[in-house]
């Protein structure tokens, strides 16, 4: 059994995503991020950088004691090693999946967040702000658009946790301020993914907490003005 403490952002459906397309038994602990309630002792104890996703799998691969992982990235590998699904046996294939998975740990995500940030979210418009990021995504969309150019997935012909990892940061792509219809390579890719039962499956597990508001004058100061002393 997994245990995963969840709430329904990018990073979060990313794990749902793997989760349903496993069949590995699982269940959602939720952790409201605008309650704060990231930054419960108890939480910190398995993710001690205060975000979730975070799983605690309860039959880990070596027969020991429940085993914790944090980080979304790490989580998938985790799991695709644990299963022996969606991440290449092959030396190479598996260096191409692993190189996408960071490319978007390091890259579609953090600057798609950036965005969400600046024209969402932040207090006041800072139109500099608000360019950079949707142009760093627009650039970002481009690179996987050409690297999605007469392959089925990111990788190749087979659905893996690459794919799992960027999908849920483009299904935002209207609040980021751009258009499928430029990338039309993204966009087949987009609706094939979106179209599989198990990604329907992942994105009804985050329909219960949908009208709970992550932002809002209450959460704003949670979520944006953490310091050192938070989670501690």
């Amino acid at each position: 059994m997994i245990d995963l403490y969840y709430w329904p952002t990018p990073n979060g459906h990313k794990i749902t995503l793997f989760l349903e397309e496993s069949g590995l038994a699982y269940r959602i602990l939720p952790i409201d991020i605008g309650k704060g309630e990231q930054f419960e002792p108890s939480f910190l104890a398995i993710s001690p950088n205060n975000r979730m996703p975070a799983i605690v799998d309860h039959e880990p691969a070596d027969g020991g004691g429940p085993l914790s992982v944090f980080e979304s990235g790490a989580i998938l590998l985790y799991l695709a090693e644990k299963t022996g699904q969606f991440l290449p046996a092959d030396l190479r294939d598996r260096k191409t999946v692993t190189e996408w998975l960071f490319w978007q740990m390091g890259g579609l995500g953090p600057m798609a967040g950036q965005n969400h940030h600046f024209v969402q979210y932040a207090p006041e418009q800072l139109p500099y702000a608000i360019e950079r990021y949707v142009k760093e995504t627009n650039r970002l969309y481009g690179v996987l658009n050409r690297r999605l150019a007469g392959r089925a997935f990111i990788a190749g012909d087979d659905y893996t946790i690459a794919d799992m990892a960027c999908y849920p940061w483009i299904v935002p792509w209207t609040r980021q301020q751009q258009n499928l219809d430029d990338f039309p390579d993204l966009r087949r890719w987009f609706n094939s993914i979106r179209a599989r039962p198990a990604t329907v499956r992942a994105y009804a597990q985050g329909e219960p907490y949908a009208s709970r508001p992550v932002v809002n004058e209450e959460s704003r100061g949670i979520l944006f003005g953490q310091t050192a002393q938070h989670g501690t």
